[in-house]
């Protein structure tokens, strides 16, 4: 047997080990790693000017987010449960009009809130720290949900309700339904507030 045949089946052997491998037509070929996008932070990242130029906007189309109305202001600090108590939507008027303006661009705005927490003795920076991750304009609290679920249970608890609005309920807190909409007359015959009724043939 000749070497010439054995030498053919050696080179092509050697060449199918060199040649880099064609990807598959069904598209199975591997796939080169994708670079890992940052993970999100957890914390808002939003500051005081940020929040001035959202809620500058609110309920304006047209703004620019360069100037805030005394309305604007105040659902803000509504939000942000600067207004309360202390702080009334009478205070900020008051001073909100010594600005003479009415609107006001960031540097007005921050000498507003200093003459207010001046005025009213609040802490300046915590004020602006509760309006500056009080969240975006329109967004609720889960202060102020506790709130509302606290004051929807304290009204539509019967054990407190008093008048005719008690007659409505029996001691379990269901409703009577008409019984206790509306007076049916007794037609058995017997008086208001007789404890014994059927027990006659009973106890004859």
């Amino acid at each position: 047997m000749s070497e010439a045949p054995v030498n053919e089946v050696v080179n092509e052997v050697a060449a199918m080990s060199i040649t880099p491998k064609e990807p598959e037509a069904n598209g199975n070929a591997p796939k080169a790693a994708e670079p890992s996008s940052p993970a999100p932070n957890a914390e808002s990242t939003a500051t005081f000017k940020d929040q001035f130029k959202a809620f500058s906007k609110f309920g304006d189309v047209k703004s620019d987010g360069k100037f805030i109305t005394l309305s604007q202001s105040d659902k803000w600090m509504k939000q942000a449960h600067v207004i309360d108590k202390k702080i009334t939507t009478t205070d900020t008027g008051i001073y909100f009009k010594k600005l003479k303006a009415m609107k006001v661009p960031i540097l007005e705005y921050q000498k507003f809130l200093e003459d207010l927490a001046k005025t009213k003795g609040m802490d300046l920076a915590e004020m602006k720290s509760k309006m500056t991750n009080c969240g975006a304009p329109g967004s609720v609290s889960v202060k102020s949900n506790a709130k509302a679920a606290e004051t929807v249970a304290r009204l539509t608890d019967t054990s407190k309700y008093t008048g005719s609005h008690k007659q409505r309920f029996d001691d379990s807190g269901k409703g009577k339904g008409i019984v206790g909409r509306k007076d049916v007359p007794d037609g058995s015959g017997y008086v208001a507030g007789y404890k014994h009724k059927d027990t006659f043939d009973k106890t004859h």
